[in-house]
């Protein structure tokens, strides 16, 4: 592979000779600024053959380099192997942003060129910004990969559909009217939408044009006038036409997006510059008045109604059952014969299949015995997978997409003898995600006041993880879900109620084991006090924590209390619809400590 990826560069830099062009930059994503992209444009892998879903690449004519962060720096050094590529630590304070980099290693008047339909319009400021205080011209329409790229895969065909109000909670035509109510204040027209999630969001529409993300190819707008969906007309039924005409959605081919842009003409418009690529604003920006700002389906989706939050519930219910299965088979198949971490993963997705309203994987699985557990984004192979022993500890983080709800859980169990060194560190880990599962705080607070509180413990004994806390997540929808987080990172967005969270602290011994305990929460009213209003944490995820790897002097009454609860709430829950087997595995693994 890496002699292929030599001659992929090599031709990618004769083409950046002959068109004059000194660097050329790729982030891996798509028109939509999408995290998880169709294969069509998967151009980092492509080019570089690192396959993570985070990091960018910037090439001259003499280097290559690409930027990720700690979630895959062994799983980049690894793919990197002579292929002519060397790896930047994203996020690190000693290393170089993409514009630095570039403006130390071009001379002035030389050009930067990158497909301007691939990149946010806030990256573009940000880089010409930097590019120009040292006159390096930039090209934000160049595609010479596609002449590099032999057979590039077509654009995604899957069907679409749409998302019932049973779970999506409100209608279409209700949430055209919330929005159009947030342009009113603005001073917009018209809002252009065109991140995947937003769409299916906004539009009840679902798809599966991009792996785990049950999301359609398709751009929106939506204005005092009306909305319009572009979507390419096959991919929905006739059913389903009628349906959105009968909302009032106007329907136009996928390709007729930028079409459209062109013949606007003197409207307020209104656009997220992280959310839309530079040559949707480069389309309507000569003739059209622009606002920027937050996306408004972004912000709206994120506080979940009551019916999305039932639907969650239901699909933790249902995962929290799959998950019994597959640990019985593990613990059987542990005794009897050969397990791989391969096999681990194939089997989550199968026993998540043989539930109702599964839909697919909310994410490939993670899974890692021994040093394996220490790459925090391992995507295993049969050909790269460890043979499970029953000693040690295994971490698995997976989930699932059901017509209701989205699930990621991560556990980490012991197979057999752990050492009091694993105990401990998972003990710290389990110390951060009760703390973060049980604090209350005041309205406003932003993810990264919170962040600490899941590193206590760690820091406490002078260790860390290099990944944020929480992210947020979607209702059937992505499992990667903004605008709030909890990271260390200041993130303004203040965490407000119905928002969802991932709570994964981890700690990760290079070359030895890793250990994450997973969750999900989301944020309900807590009391209204003479210090303004408290809000708090209620956990969904539905599945017993590892109590054999808990050292249970570390833990506080609290910590007790609360895991202690928490075994008996997945108890009462689960065992309604467990048979024989299942109910003893799960009288055992709750068990109050």
């Amino acid at each position: 592979m890496s002699n292929e990826i030599q001659q992929r560069l090599g031709r990618l830099r004769e083409l950046m000779t002959e068109n004059n062009l000194s660097a050329f930059l790729i982030n891996g994503s798509d028109p939509h600024m999408s995290e998880y992209v169709p294969e069509r444009w998967q151009s980092r892998a492509y080019i570089s053959g690192f396959t993570g879903s985070f990091g960018w690449l910037a090439i001259t004519l003499e280097k290559a380099v690409l930027w990720t962060d700690s979630r895959y720096y062994l799983q980049a050094n690894e793919q990197l192997k002579n292929t002519g590529f060397e790896m930047l630590k994203a996020r690190d304070p000693e290393t170089l942003s993409l514009g630095e980099w570039v403006s130390n290693e071009l001379k002035e008047g030389e050009t930067c060129a990158f497909d301007g339909a691939c990149y946010s319009n806030a990256e573009v400021k940000q880089l010409e910004h930097t590019l120009q205080l040292k006159n390096i011209q930039l090209n934000y329409a160049s595609d010479i990969l596609s002449e590099v790229w032999i057979n590039r895969p077509a654009l995604p065909s899957e069907k679409a559909f749409l998302h019932p109000v049973k779970w999506a909670g409100i209608s279409r035509i209700e949430k055209f009217k919330q929005i159009t109510s947030e342009l009113k204040k603005k001073g917009a027209d018209m809002m252009l939408i065109s991140a995947l999630d937003d769409i299916g969001w906004t539009f009840n529409l679902r798809g599966a044009d991009v792996e785990c993300n049950p999301v359609a190819l398709a751009y929106g707008i939506v204005g005092t006038k009306g909305a319009k969906l572009f979507i390419e007309l096959s991919k929905l039924t006739e059913e389903a036409k009628v349906e959105l005409f009968n909302d009032g959605v106007e329907l136009y081919h996928y390709n007729q997006f930028y079409e459209v842009l062109n013949n606007l003409s003197g409207k307020s418009i209104f656009f997220d510059p992280d959310r839309s690529n530079s040559l949707i604003v480069q389309t309507v920006v000569e003739k059209n008045k622009l606002l920027e700002g937050l996306s408004v389906p972004a912000l709206l989706k994120a506080c979940k109604n009551n019916a999305e939050i039932e639907g969650m519930k239901k699909a933790h219910l249902t995962d929290g059952l799959a998950l019994l299965s597959f640990q019985l088979w593990l613990e059987d198949e542990l005794e009897n014969g050969s397990v791989t971490e391969y096999d681990v993963a194939m089997k989550l997705e199968e026993y998540r299949s043989k539930r109702g309203g599964y839909v697919g994987t909310s994410f490939f699985p993670i899974v890692g015995y021994e040093d394996h557990g220490a790459i925090v984004h391992f995507r295993v192979t049969p050909e790269s997978a460890n043979t499970l022993k029953q000693e040690g500890i295994l971490l698995f983080d997976s989930g699932g997409q059901y017509e209701f709800g989205t699930t990621d859980i991560t556990r980490t169990i012991a197979l057999g003898p752990v050492s009091d060194k694993m105990k401990k560190d998972f003990t710290l880990v389990l110390k951060g995600m009760i703390n973060l599962s049980r604090i209350k705080f005041p309205k406003g607070t932003v993810g990264c006041h919170l962040d600490v509180l899941a590193r206590q413990a760690l820091w406490n004994e002078n260790q860390n993880y290099g990944h944020g806390t929480g992210h947020g997540v979607g209702a059937f929808m992505n499992v990667h879900e903004g605008p709030a987080s909890i990271r260390p990172d200041l993130n303004s967005q203040g965490i407000r109620l119905g928002n969802i969270f991932s709570n994964e602290p981890g700690m990760y011994r290079e070359g030895e084991y890793g250990i994450r305990i997973e969750n999900l929460v989301y944020c309900v009213e807590d009391k209204k006090t003479e210090f303004g209003d408290f809000m708090r944490f209620e956990t969904l995820t539905k599945y017993p924590i590892d109590t054999r790897l808990i050292e249970k002097s570390l833990l506080s009454d609290e910590e007790v209390k609360w895991l202690n609860e928490y075994h008996q709430s997945v108890l009462t829950v689960l065992s309604h619809f467990t048979n024989s087997d299942e109910h003893q595995l799960l009288k055992r693994l709750t068990q109050p400590i």
